[in-house]
């Protein structure tokens, strides 16, 4: 039976409370696509998922859903996979988070690897996002923590987040999701068992407050 497993380990009572929830994922990468694969799969169906690019050769290695897809929008590739989503092919920009009315979503999924918007979306919406790290240039998931932001280190991408909060005023209570592994590389190369576990780790996140949010 569809879910059968989900509704043994959560319960009758909240799996239908999954069926009400509204999630927006920003980022459909070697992170995102996990997320989305975990949560979707668990009965979290209703998702809005946002990106510009298309699937790539170098997608291949990390990408949920760039199997036989090269050269194709990623959202539209996702749509046909998890046909429930609704799927938005657009540059998530700040200028695009100001104009888009985030108001009915439970939480907000941010797998976002550009540094502004990222920042942008942080500083509007903290209250609500779940956010991540990339998780390239490593080898051990079991390095990934979800810890208050100004308490992360090793972690370059993290780190240009944290400083550009700090130089824009935020000071704000806010965790996420990185690895204290050092990066192995200089150039961008990833291994799925880690990028996968950042956004399965996203997933979980997002379950453990659903949870809690119930109970309130």
């Amino acid at each position: 039976m569809k879910y059968d497993r989900s509704k043994k380990l959560f319960g009758e009572d909240v799996f239908e409370k999954f069926k009400d929830v509204k999630l927006i994922l920003l980022g459909v990468g070697g992170v995102g696509s996990f997320a989305l694969d975990a949560l979707y799969n668990t009965g979290i169906t209703n998702i809005t998922i946002v990106d510009f690019d298309t699937y790539e050769e170098s997608n291949l290695n990390r990408q949920m859903g760039s199997q036989g897809n090269i050269g194709r929008v990623k959202v539209e590739a996702l749509k046909e996979k998890y046909p429930e989503v609704t799927a938005i092919h657009m540059k998530i920009t700040p200028e695009w988070i100001d104009e888009f009315d985030f108001t009915s979503f439970d939480y907000i999924l941010d797998a976002i690897d550009d540094v502004k918007p990222k920042v942008h979306l942080i500083k509007k919406h903290f209250t609500k996002i779940i956010s991540t790290s990339g998780g390239a240039k490593r080898i051990d998931p079991s390095k990934i923590e979800y810890i208050s932001i100004w308490d992360t280190y090793n972690d370059p991408f993290i780190k240009k987040i944290r400083t550009e909060l700090k130089n824009q005023g935020f000071k704000k209570k806010f965790k996420v999701i990185f690895s204290s592994e050092l990066p192995m590389c200089l150039e961008k190369g990833s291994f799925e068992g880690v990028t996968g576990s950042f956004g399965l780790m996203m997933a979980s996140v997002t379950i453990q407050k659903l949870i809690n949010k119930f109970k309130k």
